[in-house]
């Protein structure tokens, strides 16, 4: 249990770091009763034991002030949900397992300070693992290694995807879009080159 207290405060800490700071994440472990063993010393019933072990432990959360906490699947968002995992796999330490982690809609009502936050966060996973993300937010965007432009076009009577590599001139065209919408400026251009630098 103690574990678990200190995984609470860790990823609870993470959050506000998301802009979920007033979000409560708890650990639920339940195990059953003692089980009896036999003159073996092994267990008389096979009864809760699987492969993954006999606890069961389930993760709780509340987002806002004033709601309860509850099963995690239960109450998040999509928004919510890849936050809380890019925290999660942040504290429970991925390099150990590096994997494709994909996040989607994690820049959902946030901007700015926290927007550089997560991109911050996202780039440290990047290290020792390979984190695909969809997102609007160029402070998030100008921490990736490379851009990939997803566009949606009506063919016909078909909605179709492409998906194009960006270049770096592309990459530069692409954040100041997301900074200034359909008409991209110079200044938009410069403020993009500068973000991609630093």
């Amino acid at each position: 249990m103690r574990a678990a207290k200190k995984f609470e405060q860790a990823v609870e800490l993470g959050l506000v770091e998301v802009a979920m700071e007033r979000a409560k994440f708890q650990v639920q472990i339940t195990a059953p009763e003692a089980v009896e063993l036999n003159d073996e010393g092994g267990s008389s019933s096979s009864a809760g034991f699987s492969v993954h072990g006999i606890d069961h432990v389930e993760f709780y959360f509340s987002a806002n002030v004033g709601e309860n906490i509850k099963p995690l699947v239960k109450v998040a968002s999509g928004g919510e949900a890849s936050r809380l995992m890019l925290v999660l796999e942040a504290v429970g330490n991925a390099s150990e397992f590096p994997r494709t982690i994909v996040f989607d809609e994690i820049d959902s009502g946030i901007g700015g300070r926290v927007s550089e936050a997560v991109g911050a966060k996202l780039k440290k996973l990047s290290q020792t693992n390979q984190v695909l993300c969809v997102t609007h937010q160029p402070q998030i965007a100008r921490f990736a290694d490379s851009h990939l432009l997803v566009k949606k076009e009506i063919v016909g009577a078909r909605t179709e995807v492409s998906v194009e590599n960006l270049d770096r001139r592309a990459r530069v065209e692409e954040i100041a879009r997301m900074l200034t919408g359909a008409e991209i400026t110079d200044v938009a251009r410069r403020h993009a080159r500068e973000m991609l630098q630093n």
